[in-house]
């Protein structure tokens, strides 16, 4: 059995005292608290703003060994080239997360495309084939267009996962294309039916291979509650 990593996407809410963080924890010390407790965040940040070596690595030191940063491709790429020509940008935005691949702290990175970004399965080819192999890429897509057959083969040779994402608006099929798998859960609210069925379709994939799976971020803690839930869950079984 591989490893299932879960956690939300960002750390940085005073609004999760006391449900989560504890009342009087200062906002520096969030990060470590929060690895103390989940193995993995996603990261939003990257998407408006390119990282520093020194950012990374002072993230990376607050947490233990085997903690995973999964980190969304900036906007560049995915919307203002529309992944068209950005083969390069990918590859340098992939290369500036050394810090993190340094301490093995480097989960998948994510390529989110705008939902208006339809079909178009050239472009798609050109662009995968500039990733580094050995990097976790997985791609989220936002219009229906993309969910067939030629699309998973073209991932499949890639070993590009298809992030399994839901909101209120959409939900990606449940469809594996890379040896791990990556999840994003964004609907407004997740009742126990709801959590039992993410927890039985990654309880099946963890078999085959890493799973990395993002509740979405709120106010209030629910999201990283549902993380720590589904750690459990899924260990005992």
């Amino acid at each position: 059995m591989k490893k299932l990593y879960a956690g939300t996407s960002g750390w940085a809410y005073a609004s999760w005292k006391p449900g989560f963080y504890p009342a009087k924890l200062s906002s520096a010390k969030f990060l470590p608290y929060y690895a103390s407790r989940l193995n993995s965040v996603e990261v939003n940040y990257t998407f408006r703003t390119l990282p520093s070596e020194k950012l990374l690595a002072g993230w990376s030191a607050q947490v233990p060994e085997g903690f995973q940063f999964a980190m969304k491709a900036h906007q560049s790429i995915t919307h203002i080239k529309r992944l068209r020509n950005a083969s390069k940008a990918a590859f340098d935005f992939i290369a500036s997360l050394q810090p993190l691949k340094d301490t093995r702290k480097l989960g998948p990175v994510l390529f989110q495309l705008p939902p208006n970004l339809k079909y178009d399965l050239a472009l798609l080819v050109d662009f995968l084939a500039g990733l580094p192999r050995e990097a976790r890429s997985t791609m989220e897509f936002r219009h229906d267009s993309w969910f067939r057959e030629d699309v998973y083969a073209v991932l499949r040779n890639a070993n590009v996962a298809l992030c399994e994402a839901e909101s209120d608006d959409l939900k990606t099929p449940t469809v594996s294309t890379a040896d791990f798998s990556c999840f994003r859960l964004r609907k407004s609210e997740y009742l126990p039916k709801a959590r039992k069925a993410v927890a039985k379709r990654v309880t099946e994939l963890v078999a085959k291979g890493d799973v990395f799976a993002y509740y979405k971020h709120e106010e209030t803690p629910e999201g990283a509650l549902h993380a720590e839930e589904l750690l459990k869950v899924v260990k005992e079984n």
